[in-house]
């Protein structure tokens, strides 16, 4: 025994019904996906990360350093190897330290 209310026991009238609200819901859908388009469209931009700022300043810095002293590093080289060259191990700890401090 099938109950007939508000006559939506026809099948037609109830896939009528379902297909209307799928195209009304499509067509919301589409007039928010191509209204999202058009403000996003005018306003292109571009921001680089804190780590990608850091790092800009990194090789800003090191294409401005100097040269190598080649003759310090011969000289410390020829210390080495005569054993005159000695370690203060206060200044190699507190140099270690500031470096540390300074990568953060």
């Amino acid at each position: 025994m099938a109950i007939n209310i508000n006559n939506l026991s026809n099948n037609n009238q109830v896939k009528q019904k379902l297909d209307q609200q799928v195209q009304v819901k499509q067509q919301a859908t589409q007039n928010a996906a191509s209204s999202e388009q058009g403000k996003s469209a005018g306003k292109d931009s571009v921001s680089l990360t804190p780590q990608a700022q850091q790092l800009n300043e990194l090789q800003k810095k090191s294409n401005d350093a100097p040269a190598v002293d080649q003759k310090k590093i011969d000289q410390l080289k020829k210390a080495i190897a005569n054993g005159e060259y000695k370690v203060n191990p206060e200044k190699l700890a507190a140099s270690i330290a500031n470096f540390e401090f300074k990568l953060g």
